[in-house]
Formats: C-alpha cells, sequence, structure tokens
C-alpha cells in the first residue's frame, strides 16, 4: 500500500511538470471550439498537483513507520530475548497450596510479557508467542520463542527451585502468624537461538 502511494505521488509530479503548451495543444486536438485556458489555472494546478504528491509521500513515510512497529525485526526480538533472561533469572515468587503461582498464569504469559516489555520503544507491543513443550512441568519448562515479523526462533529454559527465604506467611486474624504458607521459589533461566 505505502509503496502505491509513492507510485501515485510520483505520477502526480510528473502531471504537474508537463507544458501548459502541450496540454493547450492537446486540448486544441481533442476540442478545437474549447475556450483557451489562463496561465493562473496552470499555475494553479501545478500547486495542487504538487502538494497532494507532498501529502502523499508523507502518508507512504509515516505508513512504513507504522508497519515497522506492528512486526519485529530478528534485531529487537534478540534484543528483547536477552534482556527477558536477565530479567528473569533470579526471579521470585510464591506459589499458593494448589503449587499455582500467585503473580502469573504460567511460564508462557510470563516470558511473553517480559520479552514484550524488554522490546525496546521501536519494537511492537504484541506479537510475542512462547510456546510450551509437550514434556513441560511446573518445575521446569521449554519454551520457544517466536514474533510476527521475524524467523528468528529462540529456545527458553526455565528451572524453577525451591527458596525458603522467598516464603511468605500472611498474618492471622488475630495479629500474629496465620495457618497458611505461600511456598517460595526462583527461576533460573537460560536461553538460545533456535527451536527447542
Amino acid at each position: 500500500m505505502n509503496v502505491a502511494v509513492l507510485v501515485l505521488a510520483a505520477v502526480l509530479v510528473a502531471m504537474a511538470c508537463v507544458k501548459a503548451d502541450r496540454i493547450r495543444a492537446w486540448r486544441a486536438g481533442i476540442n478545437p471550439s474549447a475556450p483557451e485556458v489562463p496561465d493562473g489555472s496552470f499555475v494553479l494546478a501545478r500547486v495542487v498537483l504538487l502538494t497532494m504528491a507532498g501529502f502523499g509521500v508523507y502518508t507512504a513515510i509515516q505508513g512504513f513507520g507504522v508497519s515497522d512497529d506492528l512486526s519485529w525485526s530478528g534485531g529487537e526480538l534478540t534484543s528483547a530475548v536477552r534482556g527477558a533472561t536477565d530479567d528473569l533469572d533470579g526471579f521470585p515468587y510464591q506459589v499458593d497450596q494448589s503449587d499455582t503461582p500467585l503473580y502469573f498464569d504460567d511460564f508462557a504469559s510470563l516470558i511473553e510479557d517480559k520479552v514484550t516489555e524488554n522490546g525496546g520503544s521501536d519494537a511492537p507491543e504484541t506479537g510475542v508467542t512462547a510456546d510450551p513443550s509437550d514434556t513441560d512441568t511446573l518445575a521446569e519448562a521449554h519454551l520457544t520463542i517466536t514474533a510476527t515479523g521475524t524467523d528468528k526462533t529462540f529456545c527458553a529454559h526455565v528451572l524453577r527451585t525451591r527458596s525458603k527465604k522467598d516464603d511468605y506467611i500472611p498474618p492471622g486474624a488475630a495479629g500474629g502468624d496465620g495457618t497458611l504458607v505461600f511456598s517460595g521459589y526462583r527461576l533460573r533461566v537460560t536461553s538460545r537461538e533456535g527451536a527447542c
């Protein structure tokens, strides 16, 4: 679409460059009895055509910027995965009695959010997918990270380790320690290029 707008802008510039005498001769060949077109009309037509061409170029450039913001490049994804890996390595969290993490739904959503967060200002805010492998457990997972716009893939390995110092015991109703214990864990995260 953006290329078509640039082509249209080039056609408008070419139309503005046609000499007035050539247009007058063409009009006289088609309709000899047509009234003469004044020079001011040609000046006005050139201004309108060049303005439209300039607006078309501006629109196309903005369109290229928007399409860049909608898709990931290989470099953006590489940088974002490295940043997410660094952020998540050593990440503390707690689980409830059913072993469900309190702060995120699953490792895939956690990694997708962290990669998007580390994408930088030019990267899109959507389009990242972390596909878990079939053998993943709550203790260990291998996720293939992809993003729209690039063929690059990364494999993230997530290993959860018990961390008693990160346990959380909410206060009880009487003000002392409660009976509920949220078990603490830390993540060990590594990543490499390629699918898992």
